[in-house]
């Protein structure tokens, strides 16, 4: 079987041979041991010899609702989401958001976010790649966010939000229930998006007195809630 462009362009750029062994994988789970046949100037083929049922997910599925950050800062967010076992990612457009993506550019934005997940998979030994749905409104989508049977919880500063530690030893007792994670971009999210969140059933959550990036802050509630 001939490799993707990208995979085979990554077998180049190591300046592998043929007879050199491989380890590929779909993104659904699982791992292919494989050979190389022949390297061509664009093109290289493998054999694929056996699969193994190897799983590296996290104990408990974290999605993230992301209120997009500027700059470049999003990109290493997806990276390292990615890294720490993120399930899904949903770049939102939020009230102090400054980054406003629509049609071509949307999507150029989303390949962009799918490619660097992809990556990362492939430097961490991560096997399933999480998906990075289209942009849209938060308006829009809190309506209706399209995780099933998840706990929902949005970021937040306000006196009486729920403890981290709390929610995660919750959550070990409860069977390790999906979680939808809503947080906000630079600025935080505004006081009418928090509200509407809390009214649609996401719990206020709070990592603590101080005020985290909103790059640092999604990445911690990751690492917390996908480890309980």
């Amino acid at each position: 079987m001939a490799l993707p462009p990208g995979a085979a362009r990554h077998v180049q750029v190591l300046r592998l041979q043929p007879g050199d062994a491989l380890t590929l994988f779909d993104g659904s789970g699982g791992e292919y041991a494989a050979t190389i046949e022949r390297m061509g100037r664009s093109e290289v083929t493998v054999q694929v010899t056996a699969r193994a049922a190897i799983e590296r997910e996290a104990p408990r599925a974290v999605h993230l609702a992301i209120g997009m950050p500027a700059n470049e800062r999003m990109d290493w967010l997806v990276e390292k989401a990615t890294e720490l076992g993120v399930a899904s990612i949903q770049p939102l457009m939020t009230a102090h958001g400054v980054l406003r993506l629509a049609g071509e550019r949307a999507d150029k934005k989303r390949a962009h976010w799918q490619a660097i997940a992809i990556a990362a998979c492939e430097q961490c030994g991560r096997n399933r790649v999480p998906l990075v749905h289209p942009v849209r409104a938060l308006a829009g989508w809190i309506d209706s966010p399209p995780i099933d049977d998840a706990e929902r919880f949005v970021l937040s500063l306000a006196e009486g939000a729920h403890g981290l530690r709390e929610i995660r030893d919750g959550a070990a007792a409860d069977g390790l229930r999906g979680a939808c994670v809503l947080s906000g971009p630079e600025g935080g999210l505004s006081a009418a998006e928090e509200s509407d969140a809390i009214v649609r059933g996401f719990a206020p959550l709070s990592l603590g007195p101080r005020v985290l990036r909103a790059e640092t802050a999604a990445l911690a509630a990751l690492v917390w809630l996908a480890h309980p």
